[in-house]
């Protein structure tokens, strides 16, 4: 048994598992160039707000290697039209600008085309070396918050395999199985792409975590019949007041949570916070094709035509977070203030995208 990696970096080439293949295949795959780095994104071998950014970050740093310019400002400007194009891969989660963002900063400075080349790869290794730590902060936290408590429901995939080790919603169950520290963990299937049921399922199978597989429509029947103690999220981006989006189906979750009165928590590392915006209702909310809806393994099943709205995330208000867990500690109401806080103690101003 051992926690699954999604991305890994070998021989100086980008490795990733596709996320796409599983639970049936596991095949790791090398991108090699920009294009194949954004069609992962786009087409979710590579998911998971963390993981996303991660992937990005060496996307940019891949792409840069091949640049051939004769000043360093010339340098800048062919990466800067770069990370503008993946950053449209995907809308929702802010830890890919924040990653290009923190790329392009870092080589604002240098004088040279090769040192440019050879800080932005060791950035983007930086930005993975520093989600595994954070991961395994997080997951303590979330430990110290789950005391006493073993039976934890979930949707869709805030694993290992959504960021560089361990995982956000997921790393007390991570975490915990290497302390001895056991959980029973209800997965909801998370429609319409199944990455509850695909993947969350296959990541605490191999680590070796006891895990239920539910339908997202059971999801309040189990509370009550199961006994369930709390509710564990990711995140993909959290507004300045607390207001989380996170895949569609986490607002159901929360307001059962209210209604049976258990903790419903969010996992997430800084990164994802966006302080430049004020509440939810400005997060962007990624709408993806109608046949994930209307087909399964591109089998139909609804009516030729049919009309259909799909939204990837929903924003879960603030009101409905008992708490944020973060690598840089447990934040509680008033988020507001406590958000700023947290994050101007540690960065001088957040993660901001």
């Amino acid at each position: 048994m051992a926690i699954p990696l999604s991305i890994q970096w070998l021989n100086g080439q980008l490795i990733i598992l596709d996320q796409q293949k599983l639970p049936h295949e596991t095949e790791y795959i090398a991108l090699n160039t920009l294009e194949d780095v954004y069609d992962a994104i786009v087409t979710l071998k590579v998911r998971g707000a963390p993981a996303i950014g991660i992937t990005a970050a060496y996307g940019l740093a891949i792409a840069a290697q091949n640049h051939e310019a004769e000043t360093a400002e010339a340098f800048l400007h062919f990466v800067k039209k770069d990370a503008l194009y993946l950053a449209s891969s995907r809308p929702t989660a802010v830890n890919l600008e924040w990653a290009l963002n923190r790329l392009q900063e870092s080589i604002e400075s240098v004088r040279t085309v090769a040192a440019a080349k050879a800080q932005i790869l060791e950035e983007a290794k930086r930005i993975q070396k520093e989600d595994e730590e954070a991961c395994r902060a997080i997951g303590g936290y979330a430990l110290q918050l789950l005391e006493g408590k073993s039976k934890v429901m979930t949707i869709c995939n805030a694993g290992s395999i959504a960021t560089a080790k361990y995982g956000t919603a997921l790393a007390p169950f991570h975490l915990g199985k290497e302390l001895g520290r056991e959980f029973e963990v209800f997965a909801c299937e998370t429609r319409p792409v199944f990455q509850g049921a695909r993947l969350t399922v296959w990541e605490l199978q191999q680590s070796g975590v006891d895990v239920t597989l539910i339908t997202d429509s059971m999801a309040a029947h189990t509370i009550g019949a199961k006994g369930i103690e709390a509710i564990i999220v990711g995140a993909d981006r959290i507004a300045a007041n607390g207001d989380t989006a996170n895949k569609i189906g986490t607002l159901n979750l929360a307001i059962l949570a209210k209604a049976y009165n258990i903790p419903f928590y969010v996992s997430a590392p800084v990164s994802t916070f966006d302080l430049l915006i004020a509440d939810g209702k400005e997060i962007p909310i990624e709408e993806r094709p109608a046949t994930e809806i209307t087909h399964i393994a591109g089998q139909p099943l609804a009516p030729n035509h049919t009309k259909v709205f799909n939204p990837a995330f929903d924003v879960t208000p603030a009101q409905y977070i008992t708490a944020i867990i973060t690598e840089k500690g447990i934040i509680k109401p008033d988020y507001e203030q406590n958000i700023t806080g947290l994050l101007g103690a540690v960065s001088g101003g957040g993660a901001q995208s």
